[in-house]
């Protein structure tokens, strides 16, 4: 099997018209299609929804369900709040740079930018509670090929020890992080 490409990722969302609202005035995405139903089409089950689709750049597609009749969202209260998000690529560290100004200037709370050596990324949350990143490439192709040369050691190592493997410790060497660090 050889993947084409993602379809399509999905997230639940609180408020279906402020989630297409937000990242249309926020992220730029045009809303492309919704879907409704009052059935799931896979399971039979009841269940209305509202099933929204945003265009992310470059034939990448993100989702969202509201579902008004299930109990609230929550988070996985075992996984720290960094770890889950969603990481949207732009053009540039200008364009990264006028993002934050742009999203500060709107009330919405940004950290960053964090350089990680391979990119520049700002951090914030949606109106769902959801993180998203921002990230700009600033990573040189010897870089790339380092990672690339290392990277099945430090997995192995990884899958023996779960300690962070030094073998790409020059990637946060100079930014005060540790190489643990996202």
């Amino acid at each position: 099997m050889l993947i084409k490409r993602i379809h399509h990722a999905a997230y639940r969302c609180i408020d279906a018209k402020q989630t297409v609202e937000w990242y249309g005035k926020h992220l730029g995405m045009k809303f492309v299609l919704a879907i409704a139903e009052n059935e799931v089409p896979s399971t039979k089950q009841p269940d209305p929804y509202m099933h929204v689709f945003l265009d992310a750049g470059q034939g990448n597609v993100l989702a969202f369900f509201e579902l008004p009749t299930q109990p609230p969202m929550g988070r996985d209260p075992n996984t720290p709040a960094w770890v889950q998000h969603l990481a949207l690529e732009v053009d540039s560290v200008a364009t990264l740079l006028a993002a934050k100004a742009r999203l500060e200037s709107e009330g919405i709370d940004v950290l960053g930018p964090i350089d990680h050596t391979l990119f520049k990324s700002i951090y914030f949350f949606d109106p769902n509670g959801h993180r998203l990143e921002l990230a700009a490439n600033t990573a040189t192709p010897e870089m790339l090929q380092k990672l690339d040369d290392v990277k099945q050691a430090m997995l192995d190592e990884w899958a023996v020890t779960k300690r962070a493997p030094r073998h790409a410790a020059w990637l946060h060497a100079g930014s005060g992080a540790s190489a643990t660090e996202p």
